[in-house]
């Protein structure tokens, strides 16, 4: 079959020419032949097929590298290696949605610092809703474990839980929550409550590596919420969770650090392989004794009275469905009943790890 010359190929490949010199010299992809004397390149017809999928690829924002090693797979593998790379791609979009939607807000509702009209106090807007946060921790070492290397924490602000992991789980989960104990009382800036949220996780990370002793198999997992009085600011980092239970529905608001959720959200496992995956505890990101600390989840959520909260480490949520959890918030008349009926659950099905739960409400006080 006849050969392409460059021009010819690259209006069939929709690749430039510039491009296609490029990929030659990267081996992205080789011309069949070059003109000894010339240095004229051309290519085969049945090349076009590598070249679309060079071109496809690019328009995906897909690095060169990554494409040489997707093209050099076979059909199937390669559709795997597109979907965890497409995966990754969804996920820092939503964390960049997540902070533009932040700026957005906060820009939004920013008050001049000058004000050219003296203002006269008013009263409160009849619309406007008084929220007060209710809530309840538990923590419980479960009926096979011989000690309890998680913390979780409720306060008049701060809400967290910590699964800490080795041989100095305790002291790192109880630390990392400690690191965070003074936003309970400190003036939240108006700056921002999420840039506050990671200062704070650079000061939990410091605390683990004092008690850990930069000891590599000593961390903790990290999930956190603040109350700003109109808003609820997460932290997250590892695989204990929080759940957001409203009209009725729960919510998963975290989405797990482990590499089993990684394969599952590449689409190489099944949920129901992932329940039964020899890695499902293997994480991805925690407060570790000799690491710097990692990029946490952070985010605000709008609060609506009603609202309830559930944190929790994995001693609950990999033991207990989402179903009988949902049932139990939605049962418990108060916060430390529903802390108490979850641990409860969790001994139940066998507790095989530490159990802590925070229940917290959103309640109306000018309903009561």
């Amino acid at each position: 079959m006849e050969m392409l010359t460059i021009g010819a190929f690259a209006r069939a490949s929709r690749l430039s020419p510039k491009a296609l010199r490029l990929y030659d010299e990267l081996e992205l992809l080789r011309p069949a032949r070059v003109d000894p004397e010339t240095g004229y390149r051309y290519y085969a017809p049945e090349q076009l097929e590598q070249a679309r999928l060079v071109a496809w690829l690019r328009r995906l924002g897909m690095p060169l590298a990554d494409i040489r090693e997707v093209r050099a797979l076979e059909p199937a593998a390669a559709a795997r290696e597109i979907r965890a790379f497409w995966a990754r791609i969804e996920s820092e979009t939503a964390t960049r949605r997540d902070l533009a939607a932040f700026l957005v807000d906060h820009l939004s509702r920013t008050v001049p610092a000058v004000q050219t009209v003296p203002t006269v106090p008013t009263a409160p807007r009849k619309d406007t809703t008084m929220l007060e946060l209710r809530y309840s921790a538990l923590s419980d070492t479960g009926l096979v474990r011989p000690a309890n290397q998680d913390t979780a924490y409720a306060g008049t602000r701060v809400l967290a839980v910590a699964d800490g992991f080795g041989s100095g789980g305790a002291p790192a989960s109880s630390a990392a929550v400690e690191a965070l104990k003074f936003l309970d009382h400190e003036p939240l800036p108006a700056g921002g409550v999420l840039n506050l949220l990671e200062d704070a996780v650079q000061g939990a990370t410091q605390a683990v590596q004092e008690v850990a002793g930069s000891t590599a198999e000593t961390g903790t997992t990290l999930t956190a919420m603040v109350w700003t009085g109109s808003q609820l600011a997460l932290v997250h980092i590892g695989d204990s969770r929080a759940y957001l239970l409203r009209d009725g529905d729960l919510f998963q608001i975290t989405h797990d650090h482990t590499m089993v959720q990684s394969m599952l959200d590449e689409g190489r496992l099944t949920p129901e392989e992932a329940t039964t995956h020899p890695q499902r505890t293997l994480l991805l990101k925690a407060l570790l004794g000799n690491e710097p600390s990692p990029v946490p989840d952070l985010r605000l959520h709008d609060a609506l009275a009603g609202d309830r909260y559930l944190l929790c480490s994995d001693g609950l949520s990999a033991v207990v469905s989402e179903n009988t959890i949902k049932e139990t918030l939605t049962a418990a008349p108060a916060p430390a009943e529903a802390v108490r009926a979850l641990v409860a659950s969790a001994n139940d099905s066998g507790s095989p790890d530490n159990v802590s739960c925070v229940v917290a409400d959103l309640v109306n006080t000018e309903a009561q």
